[in-house]
């Protein structure tokens, strides 16, 4: 039987956690960001397959500690994010892999356009958390996308024919959630 967190519902903690991307950049480098904005509810069942993940980012959070390239970004050329203003993800299965080792899939939604996506994910463990009563799991999970299936299509191109801009992006995840503790209840 693989490892696996208590049945319940787990909140994401924004603070403990990070929603991250790599993109490469004039095919030599990476160029690494994140979202500071998000939130998640992660619904654990009895077994993965009765469980489920939802998340929402801030698209105008993202920061990939450059004013002019976050700028950038944010505009039309790649999220939108006046027309858009949020990412989404909602989960349709989980599957367990052995061990601590997990399959999510689900809709993730950029620019107004959902596509199933899978990511590797890996449970952490679970602890105590700092409310009495109350307990944290982890998980990490990664997957990658092809920009343009959301209508991302920035295409700054160079003399060799090369993108600027990779179309592969790298999706990172590293999440602590902690249980939603009611008043009065006994964990």
């Amino acid at each position: 039987m693989s490892n696996f967190p208590a049945a319940g519902v787990y909140t994401v903690d924004p603070v403990h956690s990070t929603f991250t991307f790599v993109a490469r950049h004039l095919v030599v480098s990476k160029v690494r960001g994140r979202f500071a904005d998000f939130e998640g509810t992660i619904t654990v069942g009895d077994t993965p397959e009765t469980s489920s993940v939802v998340a929402v980012a801030q698209a105008a959070s993202i920061t990939t500690d450059n004013a002019m390239r976050d700028g950038h970004i944010r505009s039309n050329d790649f999220l939108a994010q006046e027309t858009y203003p949020t990412l989404s993800f909602k989960s349709t299965s989980l599957t367990s892999k052995g061990g601590d080792a997990y399959e999510l899939v689900g809709d993730l939604t950029i620019r107004d356009v959902t596509k199933s996506v899978t990511f590797k994910a890996e449970f952490q463990g679970t602890g105590p958390s700092t409310v009495p009563g109350g307990s944290v799991i982890g998980f990490e999970a990664t997957t990658e996308i092809d920009r343009r299936d959301f209508n991302v299509n920035f295409d700054g191109t160079l003399e060799n024919g090369a993108v600027a801009v990779s179309y592969k992006i790298v999706i990172e995840l590293n999440v602590e959630a902690a249980s939603l503790v009611t008043a009065g209840a006994t964990n």
